[in-house]
């Protein structure tokens, strides 16, 4: 299907609601039926028809028929979070007993997940260098059911050869799930890759303007299905109508806006890597990248994250150089319309936050503002430090 069809009339149905352009808000928990036979089918059918919006809801499955056909997908389920989309999707593929493999460096509370939640419920949990496929191979264990990925990771933006470990799975007889949040479904779709399952935090770059939360999983109709009959129904997890309608009109602008973020995060990334006081820009589509044949292969182009390591001897200096920045907001979030910075200084004084990342490192996600405006106000800083 064409980019411009999905994202501006698949699954509309606009003569059905008045020929409205923007689709309905159905802001309803729950949908009448006409006779007990009607009531029967929705209780047997809930997953197609519309009995209740914890189950369905009409705009809603709007978005995940959107963001389906984008991934490439048979069908696509909505949660109220990326960590709901994130839980569900893994819950729905091991119990007591199995063996999970996942990459360092996720998202936090992916790690959280991974660390402190599935132990308690005996699952295990390998965390390996996904940089290299090897290293699943030889983490894989009898009971091994699932690889996890993130691809780039979060914050050091490694890559994981999505063919390759794939593969490798099926090999094994194992399920694949991957956070494809960094790329976005126009940068990049993993099932393409042979991946299984694919969740996107909505929140960043499917929402685009910081103002609503949400997350969605992608896959087979039997993968979804399964997730639906169980954790999706079960858990409640789901995303309420009006935030489905905000992510539809987020998604009319995600072409232009992932252009323009990728444009300029190529600009304010050059000037970071030549300036002296930066020593290192970790980003996959610079050249000097290891992955860099990677990033091209799997990717369509670059979005808007990257991490810097700045030449710092004390946290005091990576202060300064964040606390001068003056059109950079500093937040823990990303993908909208604001350019910001994490630095990964803040997490050192906090006891719950040990990312094994040195306290030189600084985040970057790259807005909608102009690249010149940005590398000035990131010049002035540097000339502070």
């Amino acid at each position: 299907m064409d980019l411009s069809y999905i994202i501006n009339e698949l699954g509309e149905e606009r003569g059905k609601y008045y020929d409205a352009v923007a689709p309905p808000i159905l802001q309803t928990s729950n949908f009448a039926s006409n006779t007990v036979a009607e009531m029967r089918y929705k209780m047997r059918h809930e997953a197609d028809a519309h009995l209740y919006t914890r189950g369905n809801n009409p705009t809603v499955s709007i978005l995940e028929k959107k963001l389906a056909a984008l991934e490439r997908a048979e069908e696509a389920i909505a949660f109220g979070s990326g960590m709901g989309a994130v839980a569900a999707a893994v819950l729905s593929q091991v119990k007591a007993g199995d063996h999970v493999v996942c990459v360092k460096r996720t998202y936090t509370w992916t790690k959280t997940l991974m660390q402190r939640f599935l132990p308690r419920f005996g699952v295990d949990v390998t965390q390996v260098d996904g940089s290299d496929t090897a290293n699943f191979e030889r983490a894989i264990r009898p009971n091994t059911r699932l690889f996890y990925l993130e691809s780039p990771t979060s914050f050091t933006f490694e890559l994981q050869d999505l063919a390759a470990v794939a593969a490798l799975a099926r090999k094994h007889n194992c399920a694949t799930i991957i956070d494809n949040s960094f790329a976005s479904p126009l940068h990049q779709n993993p099932l393409s890759f042979g991946i299984d399952l694919v969740v996107h935090s909505c929140t960043k770059y499917i929402g685009g303007h910081s103002d609503v939360m949400g997350g969605i999983v992608c896959g087979s109709r039997e993968r979804i299905q399964k997730i639906f009959k169980a954790e999706y129904m079960t858990l409640g997890a789901v995303m309420s109508p009006h935030d489905a309608w905000l992510f539809i009109r987020g998604l009319r602008t995600l072409p232009v806006r992932m252009e323009r973020v990728a444009d300029s995060t190529q600009k304010v990334v050059a000037y970071l890597a030549s300036h002296p006081k930066v020593a290192q820009v970790l980003f996959p589509f610079l050249p000097s990248h290891p992955q860099h044949a990677l990033a091209h292969r799997q990717m369509r182009t670059n979005s808007g994250q990257f991490s810097v390591l700045l030449h710092a001897d004390s946290l005091e200096q990576v202060d300064r150089f964040c606390d001068s920045l003056q059109h950079f907001l500093m937040a823990a979030s990303w993908g909208g319309h604001e350019s910001l910075i994490f630095p990964m200084s803040a997490a050192y004084t906090s006891q719950e936050m040990k990312l094994d990342l040195p306290f030189n490192l600084v985040r970057f996600y790259v807005g909608l503002e102009d690249p010149d405006y940005l590398i000035r106000d990131v010049a002035q800083a540097l000339a502070k430090m």
